[in-house]
This record gives C-alpha cells, sequence and structure tokens, in this order.
C-alpha cells in the first residue's frame, strides 16, 4: 500500500478538491482500491465526498456515529491515557459515494487531541517508549490498512503541528499543492525547516530510547526510519485568474515571476526528500475552475464525473473534459515518481 499526505503549509490552494479527484481518479479510472483519510479539523474531504446532509448526520445522529468510525474516535484511546489506536476501524464504503473511495471521515474535535500529541512528542524526544508508540499512532493506521487497498491519501490542514507531524511520521510520500503567491513559497521554505528539525529529534531519540532498554521498542508499532525522509513526489501549481483580450490568456508579471520562481524553491528546499533522482517534481499546473468546485461542492461528486443532470451547462463540458486530461496527467507522474508504474 502506498500512502500520501497532501500537505502545504499554506491554505487556499485547492489542497482537499485536488486530493479528493485525484483519489477518485486512481479508484474509478484505473480501478485501485483507495482510501481517503480525513485529517483536517475542518473536514472539508468529508464533507466534498458524502456531502453536507450526511456530514450532519455523522457528527450529530447517534446510529449514523456508531456506524462509522471518524478519525477522532481512532485516537479516543490516547485521548484517554492510552498508547495504542482503536483498532476497531468502520469505515465509510466506496458504494456510499460518487468518488469511488473508501472514506475514513474527520471530526472537529480532532484539533483537542494536538496538546496530547505535544506531550508524545516531548516524551519521545527523551526516549520514552510510550512517546514513540504514540507518535505513530498512524504508522499503526496504516498496517491495519494496508492489507485492503493499494493508495491511501491524507488530506491535511496547514499546521506545522503535532498532529500533521504524526500523520507525516506514518505516510511513505507527501506531495505539496502550491498556490501562485509568495506565501506559497514561505510554506514551502518552512515544511523543509520543520522537517530537517523534527527528524532529527525522531532519530535521536530512537538512539536514546534503544540504549535505554535494548530491543523493546521493536515490540511495537514504531518505525525506526521514517519512510518521508525520501518520500517527496512533487508539487501542483494553481494558476491564478487572468484577463484575456480575444481569448487570448493576458499574464501577470507578479504572477509569472512567482511561478518561474518555484521550481527553484523546491529544488532548493525540498529535493534533498526525494528518492533519488526525480525527473520532474512539477506534477501540473491545476486551473482555475470558476463554477465547476461550488457545483461538484454541492452534488458531492468529482469534476470529472459532473453532468447534465448535476447542472453541467455549456462551457463547463469543455472545462470537465480539460480538468480529466490535467488529473490524468498528475496521475501519471505521481506514478512514475513513485516507480510504480507496473503496479497491477
Amino acid at each position: 500500500m502506498i500512502s500520501i499526505a497532501m500537505f502545504n503549509n499554506k491554505g487556499g490552494v485547492g489542497k482537499t478538491t485536488l486530493t479528493c479527484n485525484i483519489a477518485s481518479y486512481f479508484a474509478k479510472r484505473q480501478g485501485r482500491k483507495v482510501a481517503v483519510v480525513d485529517c483536517d479539523p475542518q473536514c472539508n474531504s468529508t464533507q466534498l465526498i458524502m456531502g453536507e446532509e450526511f456530514s450532519e448526520k455523522l457528527y450529530t445522529d447517534i446510529v449514523t456515529k456508531t456506524k462509522y468510525s471518524t478519525i477522532s474516535d481512532i485516537l479516543q484511546p490516547i485521548e484517554v491515557g492510552e498508547a495504542d489506536i482503536d483498532e476497531n476501524i468502520k469505515i465509510i464504503p466506496a458504494a456510499q459515494n460518487r468518488f469511488g473511495v473508501d472514506l475514513l471521515p474527520g471530526h472537529p474535535s480532532f484539533s483537542v487531541i494536538e496538546d496530547l500529541l505535544s506531550l508524545a512528542w516531548w516524551e519521545l524526544k527523551s526516549g520514552t517508549i510510550g512517546g514513540f508508540r504514540k507518535t505513530n499512532w498512524n504508522t499503526r493506521l496504516c498496517e491495519i490498512l494496508s492489507p485492503n487497498y493499494d493508495f491511501v491519501f491524507f488530506d491535511l490542514g496547514p499546521s506545522l503541528g503535532s498532529i500533521n507531524r504524526s500523520v507525516l511520521v506514518g505516510c511513505n510520500n507527501f506531495i505539496t499543492p502550491m498556490g501562485t503567491d509568495i506565501f506559497s513559497i514561505l510554506g514551502i521554505k518552512n515544511i523543509a525547516k520543520w522537517f530537517i528539525s523534527w527528524i532529527e529529534l525522531y532519530d535521536n531519540g530512537y538512539v536514546v530510547c534503544s540504549k535505554a532498554d535494548p530491543g523493546k521498542i521493536g515490540d511495537y508499532h514504531v518505525k525506526k526510519d521514517l519512510d518521508i525522509k525520501t518520500g517527496y513526489l512533487g508539487y501542483t501549481m494553481q494558476q491564478y485568474i487572468t484577463k484575456s483580450k480575444k481569448g487570448i490568456r493576458r499574464p501577470t508579471k507578479a504572477y509569472e515571476d512567482i511561478i518561474k520562481d518555484v521550481p527553484n524553491q523546491i529544488s532548493g528546499s525540498l529535493s534533498t526528500f526525494c528518492r533519488g533522482k526525480i525527473a520532474d517534481t512539477k506534477l501540473g499546473d491545476v486551473p482555475h475552475l470558476y463554477s465547476l468546485i461550488p457545483l461538484a461542492q454541492s452534488v458531492s461528486a468529482p469534476i470529472l464525473d459532473l453532468r447534465s443532470a448535476d447542472g453541467l451547462v455549456g462551457s463547463q463540458f469543455k472545462q470537465r473534459e480539460d480538468y480529466g486530461e490535467i488529473i490524468g496527467s498528475i496521475v501519471d507522474k505521481i506514478t512514475a515518481n513513485l516507480s510504480i508504474g507496473d503496479m497491477k
């Protein structure tokens, strides 16, 4: 199983839309078994995939709440002082949504565990096994999901906090969706500094723990070497809105300068986290889709599956087809950078 975190330290870059549509492409166009895990307390992926009505019932209706697990349910044992997750995972099956993916929903209360995971991190740095076990909750989750899936996508919020750090500890790979603004570049630089810092602390803590209790840490679901060290797959660039004259796009110099600078910034900040030599870390440009995104949100459907019955009209059909080609190209580049072209 391949686990991929979609992450940038900058919000508003279309991360959730991209995550869910890429996941759906792998599932419906390539026949992969795919799950999405919503690790953002805002629960945007949950609402996009399942719709607002279902999401409201999930958080308020007793029957629905007990039928399916949320990310908060999985970590509830850690909230009450234990070191393991709840392994009784009741995932929402793909048959329940139009994206064709299984879903482990988010929960607004997920942010509550931030402080507990921060405490676990301090324990980890001092070489305490309990700190490693709690911080590796996603390592265990991925182990449980692994027999059933080809891909699991993790949708993360923009925070450089303990929740996202612990999600990344358990993941194999990460992708950085970018916006055409200076803050996305600053976000990339922040990620690089953050990664270098906490990966070094993790490795040092593991050495201390291994010396204090030789062999004992191997009894638990704890990673010795983090896959994320060489797990960077690349970035996408969300295009900015431009004016057109006689159908010709008129670029804006300030935005174009940022776009030209992004490859250098990525190379200088994140190339060290690539596995070997990746031919191209730019996975693709994502166009501004204007009315397609709210339409897709209103009917809880992937953009590629929007149809006239959903309200698709006029030029939107061409936008949908163009988006399909773009997502297909992005998926091909992800596959190439993973070196899984022959995966069946």
